[in-house]
């Protein structure tokens, strides 16, 4: 930071001020008044920084600036800012001048960020925000710095922004710079000051400026006073060392873990926080405006960055810390030096000086010009800098070169006006000798990575290319500098012993190079702005230093010819062995050439007659000689003799080095880079020199001359080495003569579809996986997407695991090539049989032959490639390769390895020829002999068609014999052989078939033979069964095995079902006074157990109208359900496992175990809590519940009124039970105190050992339950006794199974079949559960009556029965004070069920009824609360044939309480019958659907869905409300007149609660639910949608700011700060928000959505984990953190899967699953 402080000073010397000067002495002038300040404070103030200090130095900033024009400011002239706050939050905060609302329309200004669309934009870095995405148009367009909408430079096209209208003038200057005529580079730098930058044009909202405050002609830092020298301060450091030299010890120690350290003066560190506060203060101005002028601020600021340094004297200074820039920018602005010293400011600063920069480059095109020009001129220090001293890379300057050098007219005018050849001087590293030192720090650093990558942004700009392919000097210098990369670290085979050290130097210089070969390929890419005459003065410039031998000459000696003979010729080639010599993967020089020559259009017969050039081959002889060019490819062809001697195993002494490289160099992403050069030089070479030599060369460096000459034996390459060999020669052989991407000079569409077509050729995959094949290049490219549309499928994910998939179209697979060369061996096989099943489904032939397709190169230098087809010397190769694999079967009596894909390439070669050269190539193969017999293709193919080693050839052998015979027939009949069939041939076949029918029908008549021994043995014993049977007990019925012991499960050995028990939040209450719930209800359907139709997307990803949605117009807290409105309770879910109570409880032990043996570990499950995790499922769990077998019971017959009344006699003949009194609640409500989870009497009877034995599994759910309810009073709302009483915690049936109960109804509501009812969809272990739940209940009642007959159940039912019946609830003799109407009623029909299930069906009337009763009052103080109906919409009656009269029934219902009535009276007057009935129908619809998922698990048999009912329910599809009364055999209220038993009931069980105090208070009593279909927030489809107003409903509510780690919660809607410190509960150990909102909202579990990480958090107790998220890309993927940057769309089926997670409780399940699997020591502080 001293650097900063150099800037600001001259080079006087002077001593820190002292505190002598008086602060009377203080100057009025606000200019002085800041220098006073700037001067005392460090005195003043002890050189501690405080937040006062920064707030003082602010005001005196702003004093200063704008003097006695405060007004133009701010609103008030007499105002002054508030302390530590800024000038433009305040403008925001009060709106002055518009500012802090959304931006006016200004042509050509651009604004903030968002999204990039690949189509639009010139290059990666130009983006739009989201206003300006939406409101231009990029249909069908690939989208994903500032936004730079209005800069016409950015975009291919002109987008239609209506906020960003393109300035005229603009864009007529950008294309003035573009089109300068001027195409040589000035020598000396030239960089634009400020004089030279017109004020910015055409701003409409410019404000009056006084010209004082234009004008900042003092400087605060200018006289000495405020300045120092570094000699003397390090002289000052140094002499303070010395006296503390432990401070120097110290720095040396933290510096070893490489740890910045220096030792600095207070007063310095004081004055750069000083200086952090001025840069503060500069980036404010940027953001305020003068009155409603924005820009008039940042001009000035941009003056005075880009004017010189203002000095007393202008002198430089000589310390070491100040650099002489005289000699790179004469006359160095501001701005320059800023640059310079960017590496001594800590991250704040930097950003902030960024941000600076940013704010006047969005000025005007001239001021981006200016910054550009500047930045040039400094670059090759700040490279310097970056590369070797930078420790915070990542905040770097460098960087900035993004913003500037992408830009076209900047990029020109650097080009032109700068020397650039300082750029990579850093990163050549080169020691005296010319050699790069690969181990350098540049070369071990990836910093050089983004240093080409600034080299790769100018050179790929229109403008700058039209100047590489005019001016010479261009590629000149580029020439030496891929010079220096040639043969750069070479390898050299190990054939004895292993490499000792295998250095890790490769990756480094692979990190080089290939970032230098795309900077090659965009520099060739630029002479397609050449003329011939450019063209070929480039190629020249690259082949004259290819012949220029500048390599060490240590490994690489000077080229040696020999003389080879192949066949009857002798070949004159270069001598080498890739074995014994070194090798280089890198040839830099060799990938530039092939770029140039990759210009065939330019390189034609047509453009070099222009020349005068004949030909390529006339071209560079004229260059170069035979011989040199030989030299030349040999290079290449090194390099892959060697990757196939790698392949084949040769190399494997080098260790994983030489494995490393192989790969990254035929890498998908890299191959195109280096792979595909090299190939095509050879290919080159074809066409330049003599073919024959060129192929003799390749055999010649791959080491296979004598192979193909009919040698089988090799003295280096093993059996299965040497077949690898032929392989890969054969392979590149094919890649030479058919690769014509580069010899057609191939558009880059036809090449993109051409590369997905092969990538989708074996089949269909995800988007990820075929970026994976295909080349980085092509990926990058704009038509890349388009193509994929055009030639692939894309299959949208349905289910939750599921990502998109692209599908090959069913005819492109006609354009596939199995012997494509980006093919591996295995894909090739691979693809060939696809290939064939496809042929063979389209033609019909049992064995399809796949014909090679034509090369198909008609115009260029590459044209004669076919001819290469009619050389001898492949014809010999063809030959060998299968005369070879013939030999070497006979001798061997077994096909040798490789020969498969040997033939198969012979063969391809042979078809490939007869495509192209038939006739000639026929005459040749029948003409030309080989080996001492004289054989010829044709003998040697003929001799394979009947081998049966070769069947699978059959027919391309046939094929091709087929093909030949149309040009020699008779050399094919002469050599073929006609294989006739003889009729003893017919004879012998007949007699096999007859011998196999004959022993088929043997096998089948001892099969039939066996089967019936086998059932007369069977009756045999089914006789002794029945027999047996008549005096056998029942036997026991097995439920399976543990899941432990595997031993069977019966009545031998007590056992259960595990389970998991949890406090809930999920049932909803109905608000009060939100009319949207209201109207909610008009419209829901009448059946919730019929799947409807869903209201999202019905396609993936959406389209038109379903991607757009303004958030700010969303329901608050994005329609989330508020939680003020939940209602607690115990939740009970099982796994379905079951287990014996000794296996259970020994298990427990283990986990005991296993945690204090791992006590770092965050275990999945909690001790203290009794969890444990299902062994076989992984399920949480805490209990384990008995089995009870389903009653058997079938449905009663006895009227509902004779029940009743017999009810009734059997009450009057009992005697009074004072006992039964006293076990019921004192408050009157008739629930039973042994029911309660706290009830002491409980603990009393578990103490007894008979008792604790025999209740193992009912005291696995109590104490659970006992610790929930201790914990969780102040969440229910019921009455309760005071703890310590009988009575006392959560009532059981009620809160436990009640609950459980209903929740499993929440959960099925939207969902089911169309057929039967919710009580279908129960699964097995739901019944279970239920049935076992019940079991406990009737344990503890029991336990409670153990000495009464029966168990007490008799007593129990009774007591029910009096409770439910109006005569005896309200007579003296009991104590049912609390009305009916207040309980629950689906408590009540679980206790029934608990204790006297016989009478369920009956019982369950009552409760009907009694919830219909309630119901109604609870609408009543629901709908007064509404007031009024105006929102909602009039429904007419549907469903009188189940309510009669509603309005009699209402008022009825309330007529007992005279203001009850009268407010009933005025609800039902406001809003209709129609509305009434339809809230009847909803708010009693739930009730149904519980009864019968409790009546289908205790009575299966009772309440079975009959075939009677099936027909019934097929007529009432619609109408679940019938089905279910129907089912339940309840009869509708509709035939209430008819019910004089009902009607007593409810005119008793009404009078009671209208005479009671609640009633008349208005005070209900009865909270209705939610009975809708439960939905979690609303989050928008598109996920940016929701980034549009995040400022508005993604407000924290705790501290009212817009979170940096947004998390939504789901259940709620409300927005919480993930991560951060400005909401945590320091009161609880640290917790964060969402753990603090958690328990506010869903009680033990939260489930949030995490806004920038795109997952979903699911967090219960203090655990938690991540989950899947509800979004996916355009291709169907997963982008965790929105890595890739795509637009992403809600996948409902995730969607789905996370609210069906939430509503079967299952987040503590899937979060311990999660721990399970992963052990880690941190846990959840490791999320």
């Amino acid at each position: 930071m001293s650097g900063l402080m150099a800037l600001f000073s001259p080079t006087a010397r002077f001593n820190p001020p002292t505190m002598s000067m008086n602060p009377r002495d203080r100057p009025s002038d606000p200019l002085s008044r800041l220098r006073f300040a700037l001067d005392t404070m460090p005195g003043s103030r002890k050189y501690v920084f405080t937040p006062a200090t920064r707030a003082e130095i602010l005001s005196e900033l702003y004093d200063a600036f704008w003097g006695p024009y405060a007004h133009m400011f701010l609103p008030l002239s007499n105002s002054s800012l508030p302390m530590h706050a800024t000038l433009g939050q305040v403008q925001a905060e009060l709106g002055f001048a518009g500012a802090g609302s959304e931006e006016p329309v200004v042509p050509g200004r651009p604004e903030r960020s968002c999204f990039r669309c690949k189509d639009c934009a010139l290059d990666e870095s130009c983006v739009l925000c989201s206003r300006c995405f939406r409101a231009s148009n990029h249909e069908n367009h690939n989208s994903g710095g500032c936004c730079d909408c209005g800069d016409p430079e950015a975009w291919r096209q002109s987008l239609q922004c209506p906020y960003h209208p393109v300035l005229q003038e603009a864009e007529e200057l950008s294309h003035a710079s573009l089109n300068t005529p001027d195409t040589t580079p000035r020598t000396a730098p030239r960089c634009i000051s400020e004089a030279d930058i017109p004020p910015v044009p055409n701003f409409p909202f410019r404000a009056p400026c006084p010209p004082e405050l234009r004008d900042p002609s003092a400087d605060p830092m200018q006289k000495d006073q405020y300045c120092h020298s570094f000699d003397e301060d390090a002289a000052a450091i140094a002499h303070a060392v010395d006296e503390h030299g432990r401070l120097l010890e110290i720095a040396m120690i933290i510096s070893k873990i490489e740890l910045g350290v220096t030792v600095r003066r207070a007063y310095d560190t004081f004055r750069e926080q000083v200086a952090m506060v001025i840069i503060e203060w500069l980036v404010d101005l940027t953001r305020s405006r003068l009155g409603a002028d924005t820009l008039i601020t940042r001009e000035v600021i941009a003056a005075e960055l880009l004017s010189p340094r203002r000095r007393e004297g202008n002198i430089y200074g000589s310390g070491p810390q100040i650099p002489d820039l005289s000699s790179d920018v004469p006359g160095a602005a501001r701005i320059d030096w800023l640059f310079l010293y960017h590496t001594r400011l800590w991250k704040k600063p930097r950003m902030c000086l960024k941000e600076i920069y940013a704010s006047i480059l969005t000025l005007s095109h001239p001021h981006k010009i200016a910054i550009g020009s500047h930045f040039a001129a400094v670059y090759h220090r700040v490279i310097d800098a970056y590369l070797l001293v930078d420790r915070e890379a990542e905040t770097s300057i460098k960087y900035f070169a993004l913003q500037l050098f992408t830009v076209p007219s900047v990029a020109s005018y650097v080009v032109r006006h700068h020397d650039l050849k300082r750029i990579l001087k850093s990163t050549t590293a080169s020691t005296d000798s010319g050699e790069l030192d690969v181990e350098s720090f540049p070369f071990k650093s990836k910093r050089f990575m983004p240093v080409f990558s600034d080299l790769r942004y100018l050179c790929h700009n229109q403008p700058v290319q039209k100047l590489i392919a005019s001016n010479i000097s261009f590629i000149r210098k580029f020439a030496k500098v891929c010079q220096l990369f040639m043969c750069v670290h070479p390898n050299k085979r190990a054939a004895t012993s292993h490499v000792e050290y295998e250095t890790d130097a490769w990756i480094s210089v692979f990190n080089v190079t290939l970032s230098l070969s795309r900077v090659i390929k965009v520099y060739g890419e630029a002479f397609a702005w050449a003329t011939p005459s450019q063209l070929i003065s480039a190629i020249t410039t690259v082949v004259c230093m290819l012949n220029n031998d500048k390599l060490d000459k240590n490994k690489f000696s000077a080229p040696a010819f020999h003389t080879v003979a192949f066949g009857d010729v002798e070949y004159v080639v270069i001598e080498f062995d890739v074995l014994e010599e070194w090798v280089s993967f890198h040839h830099s020089l060799h990938w530039l050439l092939a770029e140039l020559l990759r210009h065939v259009d330019i390189l034609s017969e047509e453009s070099l007659l222009q020349v005068g050039i004949a030909s390529v081959r006339e071209l560079f002889m004229r260059i170069s000689t035979e011989s040199l060019i030989l030299t030349m490819i040999d290079f290449p062809l090194r390099v892959l003799a060697m990757v196939a001697q790698i392949r084949s195993g040769l190399w494997v002494r080098n260790g994983f080095p030489i494995r490393g490289q192989l790969l990254h160099y035929r890498d998908f992403m890299l191959r195109e880079l280096c792979y595909d050069q090299d190939l095509f030089i050879l290919q080159t070479s074809l066409i330049i020199l003599d073919p024959n030599t060129v192929f003799v060369s390749i055999l010649d460096r791959f080491g296979l001359l004598q192979f193909f000459c009919g040698s089988v034996v090799h003295s280096v390459y093993e059996g299965a080495q040497l077949s690898s060999m032929v392989e890969e020669v054969l392979y590149v052989i094919i890649t030479l003569l058919t690769e014509k991407a580069s010899a057609s000079k191939m558009p880059l569409p036809a090449a993109v579809r051409r590369e997905i077509i092969h990538a989708l050729a074996p089949g269909p995959c995800s988007y990820t996986d075929l970026v994976k094949r295909v080349a980085e290049r092509f990926v990058d490219d704009v038509c890349f997407e388009h193509v994929l549309g055009e030639v692939a499928h894309f299959r949208a994910p349905e289910f939750t695991s599921d990502t998109g998939t692209y599908e090959l179209r069913d005819e492109l697979y006609a354009e596939v090539n199995p012997f494509y060369y980006h093919y591996a061996r295995n894909r090739r096989e691979e693809v060939e049989g696809v290939l064939r099943a496809w042929l063979k489904k389209k033609t019909g032939v049992a064995d399809p032959v796949i014909v090679p397709k034509p090369i198909g190169i008609d115009h260029g230098p590459f044209s004669i490639l076919p001819s290469l087809l009619e050389s001898e010397v492949l014809l010999q190769v063809m030959f060998y390769a299968i005369y070879n694999i013939l030999t070497l079967t006979e001798a061997a009596g077994m096909t040798p390895p490789s020969s498969e894909a040997i033939l198969d390439q012979a063969f391809y070669l042979v078809m490939l020829a007869l495509v192209e050269r038939a006739s000639v190539f026929s005459h040749l193969a029948a003409i030309k002999g080989f080996d001492d017999d004289r054989k010829n293709l044709i003998d040697v193919i003929c001799t394979m068609e009947h081998n049966e080693h070769f069947k699978p050839y059959m027919a391309r052998i046939g094929w091709i014999l087929g093909e030949i015979s149309k040009f020699v027939p008779e050399e094919v009949q002469a050599r073929r052989k006609v294989v006739n069939v003889p009729e003893p041939g017919a004879d012998a076949e007949s007699l096999r078939k007859r011998a196999a029918k004959a022993r088929q029908e043997a096998i089948m008549a001892q099969m039939k033979a066996q089967q019936a021994s086998f059932a007369i043995n069977f009756e045999d014993e089914d006789d002794d069964e029945d027999e047996d049977a008549a005096v056998a007990p029942e036997e026991d019925v097995s439920y399976g095995s543990c899941i432990v012991c595997q031993e069977d499960l019966n009545d031998s050995q007590p056992f259960g079902m595990l389970g998991f028990i949890q406090p809930s939040r999920l049932l909803r209450k109905h608000p009060d006074g939100h009319s949207a719930y209201l109207s909610e209800l008009m419209t829901m359907p009448s059946s919730l157990d019929r799947t409807k139709q869903p209201a999202h997307p019905s396609t993936f990803p959406p389209v038109g109208p379903d991607t757009y949605e303004d958030v700010t117009h969303f329901p608050p807290n994005f329609g989330g359900f508020p939680s003020l409105y939940t209602r607690f309770g115990i939740h009970t879910s099982m796994c379905g496992h079951l287990m014996h109570m000794d296996c259970f409880s020994t298990y427990n032990v283990s986990i005991r175990q296993r945690h204090r043996a791992y006590m770092m570990r965050n275990h999945p499950e909690n001790i203290l809590r009794k969890e444990f995790i299902c062994p076989l499922c992984k399920s949480l769990g805490n209990i384990i519940l008995p089995i009870s077998r389903p009653s058997t019971m079938a449905a009663s017959s006895v009227p509902f009124h004779d029940w009743i009344r017999a009810a009734s006699i059997s009450i009057l003949k009992s005697k009074p039970d004072h006992l039964m009194d006293s076990l019921q609640f004192r408050n009157g409500t008739g629930e039973f105190v042994f029911w309660s989870a706290q009830d002491p009497n409980y603990l009393n009877h578990m103490r007894r050992p008979e008792a604790a034995e025999s209740h193992k599994m009912l005291d696995s759910l109590m104490s659970v339950a006992r610790i929930i309810s201790q914990q969780t009073r102040h969440l229910r709302d019921r009455p309760e006794p005071e703890p310590g009483d009988r009575g006392a915690g959560i009532y059981v049936p009620e809160e436990v199974i009640g609950y459980t109960i209903s929740s499993i109804e929440v959960a099925a509501r939207g969902t089911g079949s169309s057929a039967g009812t919710v009580a279908d969809s129960l699964s097995e272990t739901q019944q279970r559960m239920i049935r076992g739940l019940l079991g406990c209940l009737s344990a503890l009642a029991r336990l409670e009556l153990e000495g009464r007959p029966d168990g007490g159940r008799e007593l129990v039912k009774q007591t029910i029965v009096k409770r439910l019946l109006p005569e005896w609830s309200r007579t003296s003799l009991t104590s049912f004070s609390y009305p009916f109407l207040l309980r629950d009623p689906l408590s009540v029909l679980v206790e029934t069920a608990a204790v006297a299930p016989e009478m369920l069906q009956h019982v369950l009337v009552l409760c009907y009824y009694a919830c219909l009763a309630r119901t109604v009052v609870g609408m009543v103080y629901v709908l007064n609360k509404a007031r009024s109906c105006n929102a909602l919409q009039p429904v007419a009656r549907s469903h009188s044939d189940l309510f009669g009269d509603v309005r009699m029934f209402f008022m009825s219902a309330v007529r007992h309480s005279p203001i009850f009535e009268h407010t009933a009276t005025h609800v039902f007057e406001t809003f209709g019958e129609g509305r009434i009935e339809k809230m009847l129908y909803t708010f009693t619809l739930p009730f149904l659907r519980r009864a019968a998922i409790l009546c289908r698990s205790v009575l299966p048999n009772a309440f079975s869905t009959s075939s009677s009912y099936a027909s019934f329910s097929h007529s009432h599809q619609d109408n679940e409300y019938k089905r279910l009364l129907s089912f339940l055999n309840i009869p509708p209220l509709s035939e209430l007149p008819n019910q004089d038993t009902l009607q007593n009931a409810l005119s008793g069980w009404c009078a009671h609660y209208g005479q009671s105090h609640a009633a008349s208070q208005l005070n209900c009593g009865v909270v209705l639910e939610y009975p809708a279909v439960y939905r979690m927030a609303r989050l928008p489809v598109v996920l940016d949608n929701l980034f549009n107003g995040r400022d508005k409903v993604m407000r924290c509510a705790r501290c009212n700011t817009v979170p940096v780690d947004a998390a939504i919660c789901l259940i709620c809607g409300v927005t919480c700060c993930m991560l951060s410190n400005c909401c945590m509960d320091m009161d609880s150990g640290g917790r964060g928000e969402c753990n603090m909102h958690m328990r506010e909202c869903g009680g033990a579990i939260g489930l949030y959505f995490v806004v920038k990480r795109c997952s979903v958090l699911y967090l219960y107790a203090n655990n938690g984990s991540f989950g899947q998220s509800p979004y996916l890309d355009v291709h169907g993927e997963v982008d965790i953190s929105m890595r890739r940057g795509r637009r992403q769309y809600t996948h409902w089926p995730r969607w789905e899967e996370i609210r069906k997670t939430w509503l079967n409780h299952g987040i503590p399940t899937t979060i311990a699953r999660k721990l399970e699997s992963a052990v880690d020591n941190g846990g959840w502080e490791t999320l």
